[in-house]
């Protein structure tokens, strides 16, 4: 028997699709959408070169082009999805850092969104240093008038990490975004990525117990990998994790995050003509079977270890 209460399935974790279940009562899909933004630690103001693991796009994910009009990303998107009927959907800028902009800009980019077919939310990907005052309180207008969820790449609480990955910013700056988008009742998620060089597993169940106390509503949890002829996997490929090694350790994470935080995944999806480690990665069903089956064999769940 299943002891995990937000369950309708096998999973002894907080889907993100029971969660999406139970609040709507009907097929909810995110479209990925790139509203053109850039990222500070790009142009200029902090840094030219990005973190060492952020892609040229600015996510690990297959996604829209700039220069193809939100309405034309959106119609792409959703023809994707056109074999669920009845379906709402979530406009997800997920490209670089979605509150990096004036706010006029910001208020038009998001205004567009809210105004495509059937689009009952909003879903915004940025940089906790991306988050201000005068931000927060724009923020705050949308999510009295739609579905609004912000998303902060943390990746690690370690500082050390974030200065070897080139983040320009830390985990203050992450604290600082929380405690201010908390302050206007704002639904708050977070990214963690495994295998970061020198990261020792110690260190990333560290990363997620932290913030499973930090009332964060939902985590997505990722692997590191490494594309092809990029400078980053000449240097780093030698860290890539071991299949294994990541179901021990995405277990452990998931016994220390309370039960009510949601998850979004459980491993990313590189591309697969560019993948050079880790080459598991590419077989998601199989990790998320793996998981499964290790949660199962341990007698264990989601927030199991969450209290001590």
């Amino acid at each position: 028997m299943n002891p995990f209460p937000y369950s309708d399935d096998n999973k002894r974790y907080h889907t993100y699709s029971y969660y999406l279940k139970h609040k709507y009562g009907c097929k909810v899909a995110r479209v990925t959408l790139n509203g053109g933004f850039t990222c500070p630690n790009r142009d200029g103001t902090l840094s030219t070169g990005g973190c060492l693991f952020c892609s040229e796009e600015g996510s690990g994910e297959q996604i829209a082009f700039p220069e193809k009009s939100l309405e034309i990303q959106f119609d792409a998107g959703t023809k994707k999805l056109s074999k669920w009927k009845n379906t709402k959907y979530l406009a997800y800028l997920q490209s670089f850092s979605g509150t990096y902009a004036d706010i006029d800009r910001l208020k038009t980019v998001y205004d567009k969104c809210l105004s495509l077919p059937n689009v009952y939310g909003l879903v915004i990907a940025t940089r906790a240093d991306c988050i201000d005052q005068a931000c927060c309180q724009l923020l705050a207008e949308y999510a009295d008038k739609t579905d609004l969820t912000i998303e902060l790449g943390l990746q690690t609480i370690h500082d050390k990490t974030n200065k070897i990955m080139n983040r320009c910013e830390g985990f203050s700056e992450f604290e600082r975004a929380v405690n201010l988008l908390k302050s206007v009742n704002i639904p708050i998620w977070t990214h963690l990525l495994n295998g970061l060089p020198y990261e020792t597993h110690d260190m990333m169940v560290e990363s997620a117990k932290v913030i499973g106390q930090m009332g964060i509503n939902g985590v997505k949890i990722h692997t590191l990998y490494y594309l092809k002829n990029t400078h980053f996997a000449e240097l780093y490929q030698n860290f890539a994790m071991d299949k294994d090694e990541y179901i021990n350790t995405v277990c452990d994470q998931l016994e220390v995050l309370p039960s009510e935080i949601v998850i979004g995944r459980l491993t990313g999806d590189a591309p697969r003509d560019k993948l050079l480690a880790p080459l598991w990665t590419s077989r998601k069903r199989l990790v998320l079977n793996a998981i499964d089956t290790e949660l199962v064999n341990r007698n264990s769940f989601q927030g199991k270890f969450a209290a001590l």
